[in-house]
C-alpha cells in the first residue's frame, strides 16, 4: 500500500514574524469561508479534536463536526 504524502503548504517553519503572521491569516481566511472541506485540509488526516464532551479523529470527522456546528 502506497501512502501519499500531502504537498507542503507554505509558509513552512521555522517562521519569521512575517511568515508567522501570514500563516495565521491564511488559517483565519480559511475558517471565515466556512468551507468545511477547505478548513479540514489545514489539519493532518489523523488530527484529533476535542470539543467539550465530544472527541473525534480524522478529516472526515472534522468536516462532519464543522457542518453540524455551522448549520446552527
Amino acid at each position: 500500500m502506497k501512502i501519499m504524502q500531502e504537498p507542503d503548504r507554505p509558509p513552512m517553519p521555522p517562521f519569521t514574524l512575517e511568515t508567522a503572521i501570514q500563516k495565521v491569516r491564511m488559517a483565519e481566511n480559511a475558517w471565515n469561508t466556512r468551507d468545511t472541506e477547505k478548513v479540514a485540509l489545514a489539519y493532518t488526516p489523523d488530527s484529533v479534536w476535542r470539543n467539550r464532551a465530544e472527541c473525534f479523529t480524522g478529516r472526515d470527522a472534522i468536516i462532519a463536526f464543522l457542518k453540524r456546528k455551522w448549520a446552527k
